[in-house]
């Protein structure tokens, strides 16, 4: 059995983000869910959902090349994502986000990761 990369709870709050983004608000949220592969060194910190698709998300992708950027990432190209050792793309239970989406990018740039 697998885990859902969001919980009903996240993808509403996504889904808030993301409809007031399309209405042109400037939005620095916390994030709202951290994804990452645990036999990788992927990341990626969602802080919105585009309305539209209930697909497209929205956040600070770290494909562990040493250059972290906000980006969009489909939900269901992740669910197909595996790591060199087969394991899937996986949904940080425990996240608590500490910072907005802006300070996360720029200390991710800094450091060529998301450190937290």
């Amino acid at each position: 059995m697998t885990l859902p990369l969001v919980t009903t709870e996240e993808r509403a709050r996504l889904l808030a983000h993301g409809t007031a983004r399309d209405a042109g608000q400037h939005l620095d949220p916390l994030p709202v869910v951290r994804l990452f592969t645990p036999d990788a060194h992927a990341t990626w910190l969602l802080a919105s959902l585009d309305p539209t698709d209930g697909d497209t998300a929205y956040g600070l992708i770290d494909l562990g090349i040493g250059m972290p950027a906000l980006g969009t990432v489909k939900l269901s190209d992740l669910a197909f994502i595996v790591g060199p050792r087969k394991q899937p793309v996986m949904r940080d239970r425990y996240f608590q986000p500490v910072r907005r989406l802006s300070e996360y990018l720029r200390l991710a740039e800094e450091n060529g990761s998301i450190t937290d």
